[in-house]
């Protein structure tokens, strides 16, 4: 995948809010997949589309502990999209406890 490529699929899967709401949640600790889709109102095929986004854009990684999958951040994803930003000079990298701190107004809001 091209760089271009990778900033376009991690601005997209950013763009959901319910997929940035799974990335506060796994802010705090690894989650299993079952966890992740308790607080939301959908199935759990709709909530493993959002996480199969996600892990396409290597925001988090899933893998198999015995009968679960869990979920993990991958904060260096969003490196490239900080690094592209930061070439417009008026952004400044991205901090995650403010990027936490974001995710979290957006949930209580939402």
């Amino acid at each position: 995948m091209t760089e271009g490529n990778a900033l376009d699929t991690v601005f997209s899967a950013l763009a959901d809010p319910t997929r940035r709401a799974i990335l506060a949640m796994l802010l705090e600790d690894d989650m299993a997949v079952t966890d992740v889709a308790e607080p939301f109102e959908m199935s759990l095929a709709a909530i493993s589309k959002h996480l199969g986004i996600l892990a396409n854009a290597g925001l988090i990684s899933q893998e198999k502990r015995g009968r679960l999958k869990w979920c993990k951040l991958e904060p260096d994803a969003l490196k490239a999209a900080s690094v592209w930003m930061q070439g417009f000079g008026q952004f400044e990298p991205v901090n995650l406890e403010a990027f936490e701190r974001y995710l979290e107004r957006e949930l209580s809001e939402g």
